[in-house]
Formats: C-alpha cells, structure tokens, sequence
C-alpha cells in the first residue's frame, strides 16, 4: 500500500465500502425475504413456543428516531449502560360530548281527531372516558454501541476520553476472561429452563428447524447465486472458478467460526490460486474481515422477525424498515470472533420492542449457524477483493509505469511485473546450479 498515492488508495477504499454497503443491504433484504415467505415461528399457534420476554409498544417512527438520537449521547459515562428509548404511558381523562338523540312521543291533541307519534331531536350532555397512549421521553438498560461508536470517529478532542475507555476496556478484558470459564455452566441452564417453559416440545424442534432452514437457505442465495452474479457483472470471468481457488480458505472459516482467524489463508489463496494484486488484497481483506458481514447481518435480519413471530407480533413495514437499518449497523459492528453476531442481536431486538431474552430461543442452533454465516462472510470479502482489484486496474498499472516497471498480461490473471518474474527466474537458476 505504501507504493500507491492518497488518490488511488481513496479511490480503492471508495470502491470497497460501497461495495460492502451495498452487499449488506441485498444480504439483509434477502432474510426479511426469506423469513417472511416461511414463517418459521408461527408454526401451530394451537400450542406454540413458550415466551417469557414481554413485546413492547413501539412505534416505527419513534423506534427509528430513537436510533438518531442513541447516535449523539448526551453523556459517554452514561452510554455504556443506559441508552435513550421511546417510552409510552397510558393517560386517562373524561370529556364532555354532545349527542344527538331523537325521541318519539305519542300525541293525542284535542284539535286533532287523529292521534299522531310526535318525534323530536334532543341534545344530551354524555361524560365519556378516553384513553391515550402518549410517548414520553425514557431510557432503556443496555450499552448505546450505536452513540460510541460515533464517538469513536471524533477528533483529537475525544483522545484523553478514549485513553480512558482503553483502559477500562483492558479492565474489562480481564473479567470477560474469567466469565468465558463459566459460560458454558450458564449457557446450559439458560437453555434448561427456556426447555422447562416449552409446551409442546416437538413444537419447538419444529420450529427451530424451520428457523435454521430459513438462515441456510439466505446464505445459499446470497453467497451462490448473489454474490458470484455480482463479481460476474463487473469483472465478466466465471466466479465460480474463483470461488474454487478459495476452498482453503472457505474450509477454514467453516472450522474456525472466525473471518479474522482466516485472514492468513485467504491472502494465500487470492494471491497464489487467483492471482489478485498484492495491494489490493491487503488493503481491502482486513478492512472487510471487520466491516463486511454479509451472513451477519442476513442472520440478524431472520432471527430478529424469527422472534417476533414466536411472540405472535405482527411487524408492520416501518418497523421492517428498522430491523434492516440497525441489523445492517449492528453487523458493522460485530467483531470477526466467533458468535459475535448474538452479542449485536440485542441491538437489533431492543429497536423494535422484542424481548431481549428470548435470544436463548436460538442459542442451541447458533453454534452451527454461525460456521455457515463466516464462511459467507469470507466468500464475500474475497469476491469483493477481485472486484475491485478489476476496477482498480488503471490506477494500479498507471502507478507500476511511474515507477518504470513494464506490465504484462496474462489469461485469467492479473498484470505481473516483468521485474518480478526476472527476480524469480535467476533466484530458480541459482537454486538449480
């Protein structure tokens, strides 16, 4: 990266986060597509899954401009466990009405000899009782991620703050490691006693299997069939002969459960079996080992409407509208660990209301999910990478020739440097000597 300019080095990053972007969004359009065709937490609402999370009023409007409004927290101390909500109060009052009623009367007047039925309209004072929702200003219990993260983009005037949170953070760290130890006794009881408030058990399996269908089916849209579309589009060579030089590094991610853990192997792979440039590759992989989750944000999407279904909660448009724009945001920010995209689901639950406990719903399947999610995830960045290795191709062999270098072409490959290739051959006819 040192090799190229600030222009083509912005020009590559451009291209990289629209990209990302851009996949993310069809990621997650693709799961609320997937999730509201099959349904798989309605199942038989004669016996359905047990609950024990309360659904929350909640408007989509409100919970959209909640979602501005977490972005500048009036007090950091108080965004790492507090962040801003939208609550509803119920608010009763009378009120005086005016009703019109009509009354018949039987009239027997002297001066008529035919008796007659009188009607008159008489206006009636009625008290009615009125209730009212009205929203008020409130706060919910839970880390604003979405306020420090766009504190994190501050100027130096936010340094001596976030010196402070590193430290806290390493604080923190410690903590988090003594947990982890005692995570799997806690995951185990979480799961009894979701299974204790289960009714019909076979139900629940039911359910669950329709959930981890659903997921399967996204991913296999978005990363066979989306993504290999797209890198055909641009670069118009077979994707899935690129995708076969990534099977190391896809086999990899299904085993370790973490894009971070596989950067090593996927710059092997697109720089030895396919061929990308050097450069592109390790500015644009781990930029997107970090940003881009594709299989995140679709499984955010599924899980998040997953349960709301379960909670027999009818979504409307604006609250769908929500769910994409913080499962987008929360996969941004989702670390490249493993099952790091259950930490951000609480994001994405609490903007719509739905009850954050009800995650354990999911937690006996995620195991498996989340190996299927990373390896799209990884299958994207790598597509990715040849993208905008293509589009970057002029700004690329502009620079080579600035620097005197001469350029040649091969079939399916990218431009290698003449320099290079002469290297190579007198480094091999010294070895053979």
């Amino acid at each position: 990266m040192s090799s190229l300019d600030s222009k083509a080095s912005g020009k590559m990053g451009v291209r990289a986060v629209v990209y990302y972007i851009v996949t993310t969004f069809i990621a997650v359009f693709i799961g609320i597509l997937i999730v509201v065709i099959i349904k798989p937490g309605r199942g038989n609402r004669d016996s359905p899954l047990s609950s024990s999370g309360n659904v929350e009023l909640v408007q989509a409007a409100d919970a959209f401009l909640d979602l501005i409004r977490n972005m500048f927290p009036p007090n950091l101390v108080e965004a790492c466990f507090k962040q801003y909500k939208t609550l509803y109060s119920k608010r009763v009052y009378q009120r005086n009405i005016m009703v019109a009623v009509n009354t018949t009367k039987f009239s027997n007047s002297s001066e008529s000899a035919i008796p007659a039925n009188v009607t008159r309209l008489l206006l009636q004072n009625i008290l009615e009782t009125v209730e009212e929702i009205v929203p008020t200003a409130g706060s919910s219990s839970g880390v604003n991620a979405l306020g420090l993260v766009v504190f994190s983009i501050a100027s130096q005037k936010g340094q001596a703050l976030s010196e402070f949170f590193d430290c806290l953070n390493k604080a923190i760290m410690r903590l988090v490691a003594v947990i982890i130890w005692y995570a799997p006794v806690g995951i185990l009881f979480l799961i009894a006693g979701k299974i204790v408030e289960m009714k019909d058990l076979a139900e629940v399996g039911g359910q669950l299997g329709m959930y981890t269908i659903s997921v399967i089916v996204g991913l296999l849209i978005h990363g066979l069939i989306v993504l290999p579309l797209l890198y055909f589009l641009f670069t118009r060579r077979n994707p899935y002969m690129f995708i076969g030089g990534l099977l190391q590094a896809l086999i990899t991610a299904l085993g370790t459960s973490s894009s971070s853990a596989t950067l090593p192997v996927t710059f092997r792979c697109l720089e030895e079996n396919n061929g990308v440039d050097k450069r592109v590759t390790r500015f644009v992989l781990p930029v997107g080992a970090t940003i881009n989750m594709d299989g995140t944000a679709l499984y955010e999407a599924v899980a998040a409407i997953f349960i709301a279904q379960v909670n027999d909660m009818d979504l409307n448009f604006g609250q769908i509208l929500t769910i994409s724009i913080t499962a987008t945001a929360a996969s941004i920010g989702a670390a490249g660990i493993p099952q790091a995209g259950l930490v951000t689901m609480v994001i994405v639950l609490t903007s719509v209301g739905l009850p954050t406990e009800d995650i354990t719903l999911i937690i006996a399947v995620d195991w498996f999910l989340d190996r299927l999610r990373t390896t799209t995830n990884v299958l994207g960045d790598s597509l990715g990478a040849g993208i905008v290795e293509h589009l970057s191709r002029k700004e690329l062999q502009s620079k080579d020739v600035e620097v005197g270098n001469s350029i040649t072409e091969e079939n399916e490959k990218p431009y290698q440097l003449i320099c290079q290739e002469n290297d190579t051959l007198k480094h091999h006819n010294s070895e053979t000597t």
